[in-house]
């Protein structure tokens, strides 16, 4: 199976366009590897879900902390639902499929999200988790892994990433990054599979 072709659609042509404007090599090639997971560990657990949706969360879910879209006040991922959702308008999505983007990328923070309650929540979840901290990466084959950091490399996104969470941490204390940077999370972002070498 193909993980890697995005959804035949304007607003996906869009985002991909976007991300690739404002978004650092090293994010670019994150929000693709997202995209990649999820669609892979949709096929793997039979997830029925949204394409082209899942593929526009993925593509902007972290443009917020990017300097041009860096909120001083909200949470990246909030910063980052409101500019999916201005985004959204301008592809003509509806206000219903407007705020399902947003929600999208906001609870790519949040608690895990059942799969049968919001599919492209949990599969955003799934996705990022294993890029940055290597969570359930051990459900993707070796050779899958192998294929996605070759199509789409790291480009020194352990320290890059780190950086913008502790400086996310450092201006905004009560956010979810905030609490990541305290806890054990960058250590298991240093230990990551994917930035191992062999």
């Amino acid at each position: 199976m193909d993980h890697f072709t995005a959804p035949d659609s304007r607003a996906a042509a869009a985002a991909l366009e976007v991300c690739q404007e404002y978004a650092e090599p090293w994010l670019l090639n994150h929000s693709l590897r997202a995209h990649s997971w999820a669609k892979a560990y949709a096929a793997k657990a039979d997830i029925a879900h949204d394409g082209e949706l899942l593929y526009v969360a993925a593509l902007l879910h972290d443009l917020a902390l990017t300097p041009p879209f860096d909120s001083h006040e909200l949470p990246f991922e909030e910063a980052g639902g409101h500019l999916a959702r201005v985004f959204a308008a301008g592809a003509g999505w509806g206000r219903a499929r407007r705020d399902r983007l947003c929600d999208v990328i906001v609870l790519h923070m949040r608690a895990d999200v059942p799969a049968d309650e919001d599919p492209e929540s949990h599969l955003l979840q799934v996705a990022v988790s294993a890029d940055v901290s290597g969570t359930r990466l051990a459900e993707f084959p070796p050779e899958l892994r192998t294929r996605v950091v070759d199509r789409y490399p790291r480009l020194g996104f352990v320290d890059a990433f780190l950086d913008r969470f502790a400086d996310q941490a450092e201006r905004k204390p009560g956010c979810a990054a905030a609490e990541l940077v305290g806890s054990d999370w960058p250590e298991r972002v240093r230990a990551n599979p994917l930035d191992l070498p062999g």
